[in-house]
């Protein structure tokens, strides 16, 4: 046995792999490997087996790493792992490559094509032209489709990279755009990621693994890759990117991760646990993947997202994004307060829950819509904070996303009644349209009825509105605040209903050339939207889902409620009451002394004044007593001197899924909207066709740069048409699977209840 290490000779032109190792390459091709001076493998030109067979057994010898051989043999260290794989299954010959292209010549020969083409001419059905002719269904209507790019001429499943000649043209001779599909596996294997997984493991494989499709049929969940387009154009992948860059390095990257959370929320499994309730193989196909993120994976994700501290970053990206991408639907921005309720043990701050009808753990959350009802920015509010306070806040932010030169209409209720609040907006260069609330103790006058007449407008979806209505204008005194004293005039619309003698004022500056009185009530009205997306995202999306489980501190300086003050308030009422009773007892007995009984005389002194006076005189100073205490005591205090142990749920994690949720129910608005003019019930069905088409299975090949996605027929003829339609709309502007180049290319299988 050598004692001795061999000396790490190399030819002087070898390329060096390890230390002692190294590959010399031969000018056509062939190379010979050398192992410590030592010729130990070698192959000719072409021989592709003997090559692989020499990085494969140059691993097995451990005279390099997988890593090393995959950089000298200028392959990927997947394939090397892929090499040893073959090698161990089917030995020296597994390594052979397999012949590229198509296996056997086409069934449609020339004459072929021509017999189908006439017996179309015909009339004949595409079940009976196959039966005549020979050749499947599926040929058939490739013959009589319309001509495509020849891109789309690849037979599925064929790689692309492997056709000789011309694009067009098949190895027979024939038209490749013609040619028969080779029958597509059913749920292939994915491609091995297992070398990739290890290279992630310890950092070494970058952000993330590349996707890599393997062409195959009935992929369960391929519907969701309808979602790609719309997904693009609300711009979360891309926000996403400018705003937090990069991940770590690992295997699933930033894009990946986010269409992962869009797609469960598209399936409705929005939280991060209901990855348990989708099959990870099944998710990670239409990812490219092996498999999808699981729970585990999907939090520590999005708390190294939540880390970052850029969530209201990626909101107000996100909303300048739709800004550019659809600046008409910012005419309206509806702005609406959200209270969150929590159930858990944490000690957080009580709040009025509305949809509850109770107070409770909570936090408020201020919610900004376009026109059309679409989610545009969220922001995390301060507890309790009044919705007036929280539209002063977001001017700024509103300015920055509308741009210096719009003025957008802010739209909201009355719980953002404030004058002073008024003065703000209309000074920031914006518009407000609001109903008017009645000052304390005071009613709203009320019109004539000659000052109605009725008006009509034209809503967004093309049908006419028609109100009783009545145009005036209204002064308001600003009465805190750095505007205190300055007088807002504003125009009031007022409606009322046939039949109802309620009048309802709206306010709004808007001129009336610019806002007829018919649609600032549309306007208003149309504030509903914004509750709709709550309730809808509620049932669908998981809005108010708890999202993590973990707390900040609360800022001990925060002002809060005194509850002491609450107490002093319940300490003079008591005490008002009390003098109330006293008053009554004393009047009913000194009515008793003024009108005796018949036959009887009752003598009034000023020692008995003084008796009934003395319990009422007591629960006066009582009352004197605990309104000054009242008075003395502070309204708010620091949260500290009321609850230093009070935290706040997390916002970091909650904006950041707010985000991914918002871009999931715009994805699917979109779509829901492009059926309309292609489906006849799209009013009514528009939503459930689109959940049906992104739950629904498909086939999925490669065919140069495109990725082709042929999805499977719906649960009817109409609806499957409708998709049809659909596909062939997002295939007029192509877009790109998240990153790679892979152009998206969509088609539909025929029902089998069509003629």
């Amino acid at each position: 046995m050598l004692t001795q290490v061999p000396l790490p000779l190399l030819p002087h032109d070898a390329a060096e792999i390890a230390p002692g190792v190294g590959v010399v390459s031969g000018p056509d091709g062939g190379g010979v490997v050398w192992v410590h001076g030592l010729a130990t493998f070698a192959w000719d030109a072409g021989d592709e087996a003997a090559r692989r067979l020499a990085a494969v057994q140059l691993v097995q010898l451990n005279a390099a790493t997988q890593m090393q051989v995959a950089q000298a043999f200028g392959v990927i260290p997947v394939s090397v792992w892929r090499w040893a794989k073959a090698l161990a299954g089917g030995g020296v010959a597994g390594l052979v490559p397999a012949a590229k292209g198509p296996q056997r010549a086409s069934k449609l020969t020339p004459q072929v094509i021509a017999q189908i083409r006439e017996l179309d001419r015909h009339g004949a059905g595409k079940a009976a032209i196959a039966a005549a002719t020979g050749v499947s269904e599926s040929s058939v209507r490739n013959v009589l489709r319309p001509a495509r790019p020849a891109a789309d001429g690849v037979p599925a499943g064929q790689d692309p990279a492997g056709t000789s000649g011309s694009a067009g043209t098949g190895p027979a001779g024939t038209d490749a755009g013609v040619a028969e599909p080779e029958v597509l596996p059913v749920l292939p294997d994915p491609v091995p990621r297992d070398g990739e997984r290890a290279l992630a493991r310890f950092g070494l494989l970058g952000e993330g693994a590349a996707p890599a499709f393997t062409p195959g049929a009935r992929y369960p969940l391929a519907g969701l890759l309808l979602a790609l387009p719309p997904l693009a154009q609300c711009g979360l992948l891309a926000c996403a990117r400018q705003v937090y860059g990069r991940l770590r390095n690992g295997f699933y990257g930033l894009e990946v991760m986010l269409a992962v959370l869009v797609f469960m929320a598209l399936l409705r499994e929005a939280r991060a646990e209901g990855a348990t309730r989708i099959p990870p193989a099944a998710l990670g196909r239409v990812l490219g993947l092996d498999r999808a993120p699981e729970v585990k994976t999907i939090r520590r994700k999005l708390a190294e997202l939540a880390a970052a501290g850029k969530a209201a970053d990626l909101q107000l990206a996100l909303a300048r994004h739709h800004a550019a991408a659809s600046p008409g639907t910012l005419g309206f921005l509806y702005i609406d307060g959200h209270t969150r309720a929590y159930f858990g043990k944490r000690d957080i701050q009580k709040m009025h829950l509305a949809r509850l009808k109770f107070p409770g753990p909570a936090t408020e959350e201020t919610w900004v819509t376009g026109s059309a009802g679409d989610p545009l920015l969220v922001v995390m509010a301060q507890p309790s904070s009044s919705l007036a306070a929280q539209i002063r806040d977001l001017l700024p932010a509103l300015r920055d996303i509308t741009g210096p030169g719009a003025r957008p209409v802010l739209c909201f209720d009355r719980g953002g009644w404030s004058p002073a609040l008024f003065a703000d907006i209309t000074d920031a260069g914006f518009d407000l349209l609001t109903y008017r609330k009645n000052d304390t103790g005071k009613d709203t006058p009320a019109l004539p009825g000659t000052a109605f007449a009725m008006a009509s407008c034209t809503g967004d979806d093309g049908r006419k509105h028609a109100f009783d209505l009545a145009d005036t204008t209204t002064g308001l005194t600003v009465s805190e605040g750095e505007h205190k004293g300055r007088v807002l005039t504003l125009r009031q619309v007022t409606r009322r209903k046939p039949g109802d003698t309620r009048q309802v004022h709206i306010l709004t500056t808007r001129l009336a050339a610019d806002l007829p009185a018919a649609a600032v009530i549309y306007r208003m009205t149309s504030r509903w939207r914004e509750e709709n997306y709550f309730r809808y995202g509620r049932a669908h999306f998981a809005l108010d889902a708890l999202d993590t489980y973990a707390i900040t501190a609360e800022d001990p300086a925060r002002m809060v409620p005194n509850p002491a003050k609450k107490t002093a308030a319940a300490a003079v009422k008591t005490a008002k009451k009390t003098l109330a009773d006293a008053a009554a007892a004393r009047q009913e007995k000194l009515t008793a002394l003024h009108s005796p009984a018949p036959g009887t005389s009752t003598m009034i002194t000023n020692q008995a004044l003084a008796q009934l006076d003395a319990p009422v005189d007591a629960a006066r100073r009582d009352l004197d007593a605990a309104t000054a205490a009242a008075k003395a005591i502070p309204a708010k205090i620091p949260l500290d001197e009321h609850n230093p142990a009070m935290v706040k749920l997390d916002t970091e994690t909650k904006l950041i899924t707010h985000a991914i949720r918002m871009a999931a129910c715009n994805t699917e608005t979109i779509l829901a909207r492009a059926l309309n003019g292609r489906y006849a019930r799209a009013g009514d069905e528009a939503y459930a066709l689109i959940r049906e088409a992104l739950h629904t299975s498909g086939d999925i090949t490669t065919r140069g740069n495109i990725l082709h996605i042929r999805l499977d027929p719906l649960s009817a003829p109409r609806r499957t048409r409708a998709l049809a339609a659909l596909c062939e709309q997002l295939n007029t502007a192509p877009a790109t699977y998240p990153g790679t180049t892979l152009t998206l290319h969509y088609e539909v299988k025929e029902h089998p209840g069509t003629a």
